[in-house]
């Protein structure tokens, strides 16, 4: 694999402007549909940093107030966002949101929709993805995510100490709102 790189970098940067050479069109295609299907999926982690605005990794009334003002919402009733953040058990972290999320997002895409979205990512069909090719994917593709979106994503859902990370798990809480008993 290493004669390649360094072949590509020999030949001025042409690796960059022939990748897609490599694919068939079909498999372009396949890996755009299963790139929209996974930025859907996980576009929680930039709704909570949108609305967390204060950063401190916390929903809090007073982030919702904000971030409403700024799209316009500018007299919103103590009540109104008391009952917002009484729809969760306890503080609105990034899992305490994401399990939100998923609840909302019941009936978007069905779990087993999102997981062949992620298995075109794990040909051998073990369930894991490496957290490094995860990575690059979301914070270079599309909807990108930042560093602190990232941050929130691994704390919510750890890779094991071999750096693969679970996509079942995160497909069944997207879809069903809560982490999977084992």
């Amino acid at each position: 694999m290493a004669p390649k790189k360094a072949k590509r970098r020999a030949g001025g940067g042409e690796g960059s402007s022939n990748v897609f050479s490599m694919f068939e069109q079909s498999q372009i295609q396949e890996y755009k549909e299963m790139e929209r299907r996974i930025s859907e999926a996980l576009c929680g982690g930039q709704a909570f940093t949108i609305i967390d605005q204060n950063r401190d990794g916390i929903i809090s009334k007073d982030d919702l107030r904000d971030v409403l003002a700024s799209m316009g919402q500018l007299n919103v009733k103590n009540e109104e966002l008391e009952a917002m953040i009484k729809e969760a058990s306890g503080p609105i972290n990034f899992t305490v949101f994401l399990t939100m999320f998923g609840e909302k997002l019941k009936g978007a895409d069905p779990e087993d929709v999102i997981v062949s979205a992620f298995k075109v990512l794990d040909p051998e069909g073990t369930g894991f993805i490496k957290k490094q090719f995860l990575e690059e994917l979301l914070t270079t593709q599309c909807d990108r995510f930042s560093a602190e979106e990232m941050k929130n994503l691994w704390a919510a859902f750890p890779p094991d100490v071999a750096g693969n990370v679970d996509y079942k798990n995160i497909c069944y809480v997207i879809t069903h709102g809560e982490e999977k008993e084992e």
